[in-house]
């Protein structure tokens, strides 16, 4: 809405241009001819030299624009509109030239700025905007620009501001509460649900704006308030991917594991080759206690992205509740090529080597948790305690 917006504001000076110029005492009505008895007007010489560059310029033959409108700005310096071409003009050569623009008015260095920004000259667009700014902080038009620009450059704390400022000029107009919520959530900031509720009462059949909403409630763990926003899913309504992980990560928050699972599985039917959904479904079987389905997505998850260790640690963690020790010790050995074992994992190991009966590697698996852990968790130490005492009487009986 806005580009529409701005791109009127860039085609309404060449009909203020004709009219302005229509205006010009140079151009003089004369009598009537004897023969037609009609009136006929005189061309105009500073009409022809702007109509001039208007042509080249939509021929983009801008280096022959720039001597027609030097020429009428020498004869007629005080006309907004014939500074602004040839501002476009520079911004269209790329010559980095300071355009002389009538120094009180703010509009010329506006339609400076959306050529500038139509150009792709991004940083002499925005100090074209800012300077406008300078002249009429409650300027709406400028400050709405200058915001949006900001956040189209990546600039969300700058676009934040300026937002703020287009608000306090008009406090309910629906782009600069959709773009302040914009700019709150890329920074990932917890204003932006109130920000998103606000914009939503304004423009409350905006469903992006709903799913931006709903993510950041989920980001705040208000799963209930997200899945109420969303409502239930449309009969005959094919959802997006995008809709369909929403929703997965809203009921794996609930705990609705069947739920998540159907949902996850109807993503990955649009997506198959999605690692995360691999990963995550697997995870969700885990808490089904069905290993075997578990299994088979977390091998796609290793297959589909071999340097995530959260795969390999959730695929020994499924072999081990599946009671698979040999698969998991080999896993566990992968991971340990890439980082350190930690406490947790030599105890994993240690009770794997129990359950196989491989009684030193058992043994020296419960000693190194226990230098390790320091007493973190009193449970675990209690029972590798107990456990080596049993482990280091087997090794003296078969001395």
């Amino acid at each position: 809405m806005i580009r529409r917006f701005c791109f009127i504001l860039f085609l309404a000076p060449f009909a203020a241009a004709a009219l302005l110029l229509a205006q010009s005492p140079s151009t003089k009505p004369v009598g009537k001819s004897p023969a037609q008895g009609t009136r006929r007007v005189v061309s105009n010489p500073l009409n022809d030299l702007l109509e001039q560059a208007r042509g080249a310029i939509e021929r983009n033959d801008f280096q022959a624009a720039l001597a027609p409108l030097q020429k009428f700005l020498s004869e007629k310096d005080d006309f907004a509109y014939a500074h602004f071409q040839l501002g476009y003009v520079y911004t269209a050569l790329k010559q980095p030239k300071d355009v002389e623009l009538l120094p009180t008015q703010t509009r010329p260095r506006f339609l400076l700025g959306a050529a500038q920004e139509h150009s792709g000259d991004f940083t002499s667009a925005a100090k074209s905007f800012e300077a406008a700014l300078a002249l009429d902080p409650k300027d709406l038009d400028t400050t709405l620009h200058l915001a949006q620009l900001y956040y189209n450059q990546k600039r969300p704390a700058d676009a934040e501001t300026k937002f703020r400022a287009a608000l306090e000029l008009q406090p309910d107009l629906p782009a600069a509460l959709l773009g302040l919520a914009q700019s709150l959530d890329i920074q990932k900031k917890p204003e932006a649900t109130e920000a998103y509720q606000n914009y939503l009462k304004t423009q409350p059949n905006d469903p992006a704006a709903k799913e931006r909403l709903a993510r950041s409630l989920v980001a705040q763990n208000q799963f209930d308030a997200a899945e109420a926003l969303l409502g239930p899913d449309q009969s005959g309504a094919t959802p997006t991917l995008d809709t369909l992980k929403l929703r997965a990560d809203i009921q794996i928050g609930q705990k609705k594991w069947d739920a998540a699972a159907v949902t996850l599985k109807q993503a990955l039917a649009l997506a198959p080759q999605d690692a995360k959904m691999r990963g995550g479904l697997g995870r969700v079987y885990m808490q089904l206690h069905d290993y075997k389905n578990a299994e088979l997505e977390l091998k796609n998850a290793v297959r589909l992205d071999q340097n995530n260790l959260a795969y390999w640690k959730d695929l020994s963690s499924t072999f081990y509740l599946a009671g698979n020790y040999p698969g998991t010790l080999a896993v566990l050995d992968a991971v340990a090529k890439v980082e350190k074992p930690s406490a947790g994992t030599w105890f994993i190991r240690a009770l794997c080597y129990d359950k196989l009966q491989q009684t030193q590697p058992a043994l020296d698996a419960y000693q190194k948790f226990l230098e390790l852990d320091r007493d973190k968790n009193p449970d675990q130490v209690w029972q590798a305690q107990q456990r080596s005492i049993v482990l280091k009487k087997v090794l003296e009986k078969k001395r």
